[in-house]
């Protein structure tokens, strides 16, 4: 394989290369640079004498921070460090995982979108490639001042959480998502590259805003959108290299599962709202056999959506159970029913379905509502991806709890206001019964008797970034379904009796750095044992993994 400076880049792990430059905010550290070396570093001046410890600037920021009003105010003012200094804001994250992820990412991310083109600052993060630089995509992606890009996430802001077509504004998700991926395995943010392709909207109320940043057209649907995907996918390739990780991020569906299996085999991949919520979600459902006393292969699961989400969920939920019985994924499937906008999936329906439906189309009597099904079923597991806030409503909610001793009750759908119920409503409509998780945070519960539950998120954060990692240990050139599943049985291993004990799933994010560096130990050796690792074995790969995260706290001056 051809030689790229990017395949390289792992052993950047701290702030060793280019040019110091306070407009740089890579490297700029502010009043946190120490005072005797702010003369060779030219900054001497520009910032006041005081030398304030990272520690302590990170405190008095995280002060600021809490007295904004409201979540918005409190994303752009984040944002605006990042904007300045990139160590003081991944210190944050680091220091402060907990408290600003639902800040940084879901549910926030949603309000950040929507008043994208708004906000916009002017700041150079990311690249927006339109149908206008068709052609040019290679030169243009010259202009960007890293040149060692290890990690890329795209959109082309079609359907942006629950919140749908927002095009252009879509780009806080890419920059929200690789901020996690630095925040949560310490991938460089130097190395890191958010990119918007910019094939229009749908969306008439950008079109009409004089603000909206992007193409005021209709959204491309023909040869032109997949000739400009085609042309990214080379050009960045060309670039930074074969094992320069893509990331789809928010696709629609119409465009998400073809191009997934169009680059799955010729690029190094992967759909996060397809596969890396199906890992997360399965990460907690094998997590759960510790509550439940039951296998995945012992439950019966019904979910309520049946796009990206949903299907990713169950097809890898079939991949886990088929591993688990050594048996055929086709036969797995027959444990997983799915629900969509016209009701039960079945085979009656086969000629009006589309093809990522097909698969779970079994031969049962026809329902026209979730509830219907759930009497027929009698499923012990709901899971929610239908962005369709109060789905779980108190009949269903009821009924999970009288046909079960422990229901699982999986609201998904992100931001929050999409959420098919709250977890106060699941553990109260049921008695304490549920086993709740969600796809945005939700507060502890406690009931009148005095129970307190703490529901967990299944937030994609414990999932992808751990991936990223791995692949970048590996320079493997190829993510698979297998290290999908792997990623959700690690997740699933990290999960403490102490966090069962208050019905929780996941792993507290104050670990989830811990818990990156286990899943990149697995996708690292699954690379090495399949062939698509490009880099030698280590000796210790737990050893090699940590000696690549990117640490804020770290002295950014010392060679390595």
């Amino acid at each position: 394989m051809t030689s790229h400076p990017a395949t390289t880049t792992r052993r950047y792990s701290r702030l060793t290369f280019g040019v110091y430059h306070a407009k740089d905010p890579v490297k700029y550290n502010g009043v946190s640079t120490p005072v005797e070396r702010r003369t060779d570093l030219g900054i001497q001046g520009l910032v006041p004498a005081a030398f304030v410890p990272l520690e302590l600037d990170v405190q008095r920021c995280m002060e600021q921070l809490r007295s904004k009003a409201t979540p918005l105010e409190k994303y752009i003012y984040l944002q605006s460090i990042q904007d300045v200094s990139e160590r003081l804001y991944y210190a944050i994250l680091v220091a402060h995982t907990a408290e600003v992820m639902p800040i940084v990412y879901t549910p926030t991310v949603g309000a950040a979108c929507e008043n994208f083109s708004k906000t916009y600052r002017g700041t150079l993060r990311g690249m927006y490639f339109s149908l206008k630089d068709a052609g040019n995509i290679r030169k243009i992606f010259d202009n960007w001042p890293s040149q060692h890009v290890t990690t890329i996430v795209v959109t082309d802001g079609e359907r942006i959480l629950g919140l749908g077509d927002l095009g252009v504004n879509g780009m806080g998700i890419p920059i929200g998502k690789l901020a996690l991926y630095t925040a949560c395995a310490g991938i460089h943010p130097a190395h890191v590259l958010p990119v918007q392709l910019d094939v229009g909207t749908n969306n008439e109320k950008n079109i009409q805003d004089p603000y909206y940043l992007g193409l005021k057209q209709p959204r491309e649907r023909g040869p032109a959108y997949d000739a400009l995907v085609t042309e990214f996918f080379e050009a960045a390739m060309d670039k930074f290299g074969e094992d320069v990780l893509i990331q789809f991020e928010d696709f629609g569906n119409l465009n998400a599962f073809r191009l997934l299996d169009a680059w799955k085999d010729k690029a190094c991949t992967f759909n996060d709202d397809i596969q890396g919520t199906a890992s997360v979600a399965v990460g907690g459902l094998l997590a759960s056999e510790k509550l439940t006393g039951k296998k995945l292969s012992e439950h019966t699961f019904l979910f309520s959506g049946a796009g990206e989400a949903g299907t990713g969920i169950a097809e890898l939920m079939a991949y886990a159970i088929s591993i688990e019985l050594s048996i055929p994924v086709e036969d797995a499937r027959k444990k997983i029913y799915l629900v969509d906008s016209k009701g039960l999936v079945t085979k009656s329906r086969l000629e009006s379905l589309q093809h990522h439906k097909l698969n779970f189309a079994h031969d049962v009597a026809d329902c026209k509502s979730l509830k219907c099904a759930i009497d027929a079923l009698r499923p012990s597991a709901i899971i929610g991806v239908s962005a369709m806030p109060g789905t779980f409503d108190k009949e269903v909610c009821e009924k999970m709890a009288q046909y079960n001793e422990h229901p699982i009750i999986a609201a998904l759908s992100n931001p929050t206001s999409k959420a098919e119920c709250t977890a106060e409503q699941a553990y109260t409509w049921t008695n304490g019964k549920a086993i709740f998780s969600s796809g945005s945070p939700f507060a502890p519960v406690t009931l009148a008797d005095g129970r307190r539950f703490v529901s967990g998120q299944g937030n994609n954060a414990y999932i992808f970034p751990g991936i990223g990692l791995g692949r970048l240990a590996a320079c493997s050139t190829r993510i698979t379904n297998h290290d999908m599943y792997l990623a959700a049985k690690v997740l699933s291993e990290q999960v403490t009796q102490q966090e069962l004990d208050v019905g929780c799933l996941y792993p507290p994010l104050s670990k989830i750095r811990e818990v990156s560096a286990h899943i990149a130990v697995a996708i690292a050796k699954n690379a090495h044992e399949t062939g698509v690792a490009t880099e030698a074995m280590p000796e210790n790969l737990m050893e090699h993994v940590k000696s690549l995260m990117y640490d804020p706290f770290e002295d950014p001056y010392v060679e390595q």
